[in-house]
């Protein structure tokens, strides 16, 4: 009895994939800092720029990610982890007063991000840039507070759409449905960053791990949904263990990513360290 051809392509393409990310993993894996903190960083170094400044202390380095990223990534995990405890298949956006809400997050976010970006210039390259104003003195607390906010628009925005990607028995309905539950995210939010501000060990080591899980969970949504679109298998599930084949893809294709952006700064900069800052003369 011949094998179909569709079968035939199912099962090379489940082979590729798993390949492909042994490949992968093995060799961004063998090729970065040792240890588990080593290769947290070596996630972090493939989305943010890790200057120490900019950092939380970690034993005798810093944070895999800067305050906003940490923030911004910690934010995205409680965002998706809370939807997923109370909106499980939920694929409708939410009402306009909590997306309205979320866009001023993403505006506080914008602008700490360029006022940061501009005293940065400002204290690192002499004369240059002395006349571009400054709104106030950038600080990590107010890093990782715009960070949080951002990373949770972030998670709404992106939870639904998953759902309405993946799910053939999505609900028509909102995972995030008003103000109350929006009130009760910010809360949970603004308890972890107030925790990882005291800097205590205990607060910033567990938010280092949840930052870069952050990162690779975040990344593999997007590009699980990418993979389910481009193989036509839209709406096509029902139970998470179905979809083993196009959450292991879209972990292979982050961690490739990952990997690619590695390698890029590793070459072009010859360290593993933070982005090295010109001394203002």
């Amino acid at each position: 009895m011949q094998t179909h051809p569709k079968n035939r392509f199912q099962v090379a393409t489940r082979y590729f994939i798993i390949i492909a990310l042994v490949l992968i993993l093995g060799g961004w894996l063998f090729n970065t800092p040792p240890g588990l903190l080593g290769k947290l960083n070596a996630v972090g170094y493939a989305v943010c720029h890790q200057i120490p400044e900019r950092s939380f202390p970690l034993g005798e380095g810093h944070t895999p990610l800067c305050a906003r990223c940490s923030g911004m990534y910690i934010g995205a995990v409680i965002g998706l982890v809370y939807q997923s405890l109370t909106a499980w298949k939920k694929n409708a956006m939410p009402h306009w007063s909590v997306i309205t809400i979320l866009a001023l997050f993403v505006v506080a976010f914008g602008v700490d991000g360029l006022n940061s970006y501009l005293y940065l210039v400002k204290g690192v390259y002499a004369g240059a840039f002395d006349n571009i104003p400054s709104l106030y003195i950038p600080n990590n607390t107010l890093r990782i507070l715009t960070g949080s906010g951002m990373g949770l628009g972030m998670a709404v925005a992106l939870f639904p759409a998953f759902n309405a990607t993946v799910w053939a028995d999505a609900k028509e309905e909102r995972a995030l449905p008003g103000l109350k539950p929006l009130g009760i995210l910010v809360a949970i939010i603004l308890l972890a960053d107030l925790l990882v501000l005291t800097e205590h060990p205990l607060a910033v080591y567990p938010a280092a791990f949840l930052s870069i899980l952050g990162v690779l969970l975040l990344l593999t949504m997007v590009y699980t949904m990418v993979w389910v679109m481009l193989m036509k298998q839209e709406n096509a599930y029902t139970r998470l263990s179905q979809m083993w084949l196009p959450l292991l893809a879209g972990f292979t294709i982050a961690m490739l990513q990952t990997a690619g952006i590695d390698f890029l700064r590793f070459w072009a900069t010859g360290t593993w360290e933070s982005f090295p800052l010109i001394p203002r003369t």
